[in-house]
């Protein structure tokens, strides 16, 4: 994970008194969606399917990793971040933080950037004409079902409550807009004829 915001969920688990996140010190004072001074690399645990990943140290992934291969994935996850932040704000799109998966190419064991990457499902994409730091932000991504989903009655285990339509249609119509927005191009097309363009 690499973050440059401080999100909604380190405000839920204790913010102001959450003091550091994956060994890094956070500054005093910080508020939530508040800037970071520099991004950050969070490496988390891979949990089983229905589980969640765990947030561990940079210390404790290389630990399991080795140290030279952990430092490889960091340079190249926090130099992915930086393009994509660089990309998303010619947009007017803040991206607070992001999941990136790696892995290695069986016998070469070259560096592989896998899975989903800044997609409104692994990241934190806000609004950057309505950011304030202080509060929570108006987002193109998942928070919206997890606003929704906060309110339910339920005991947090799978399987959750069935979606409402207007909660499918209003997460559709905020990853379509982030799409459109990034890309400059018409979701509809991209559809249609599986062409990104403008």
């Amino acid at each position: 994970m690499r973050r440059s915001r401080i999100s909604r969920r380190l405000r839920l688990e204790g913010l102001p008194r959450v003091r550091s996140i994956c060994g890094h010190d956070l500054p005093d004072g910080l508020q939530e969606s508040a800037r970071l001074p520099e991004p950050i690399f969070t490496p988390a645990t891979k949990a089983e399917q229905g589980a969640h990943d765990e947030n561990v140290s940079f210390e404790a992934m290389a630990d399991v990793v080795g140290a030279d291969l952990a430092r490889r994935v960091r340079h190249a996850a926090l130099d992915l971040y930086a393009v994509a932040v660089g990309v998303a704000a010619r947009a007017g799109i803040l991206i607070a933080d992001t999941k990136f998966e790696f892995g290695l190419r069986p016998r070469t064991n070259e560096l592989l950037l896998i899975d989903e990457l800044l997609t409104p499902d692994s990241s934190r994409f806000w609004d950057a004409a309505a950011y304030e730091p202080g509060r929570p932000q108006s987002s193109f991504d998942k928070q919206f079902v997890r606003d929704w989903l906060e309110v339910q009655p339920w005991d947090k285990s799978a399987p959750g409550p069935a979606l409402p339509a207007s909660i499918v249609e209003g997460t559709r119509e905020r990853y379509i807009a982030a799409f459109e927005r990034i890309t400059g191009a018409s979701f509809a097309r991209y559809l249609r004829e599986d062409v990104i363009a403008r």
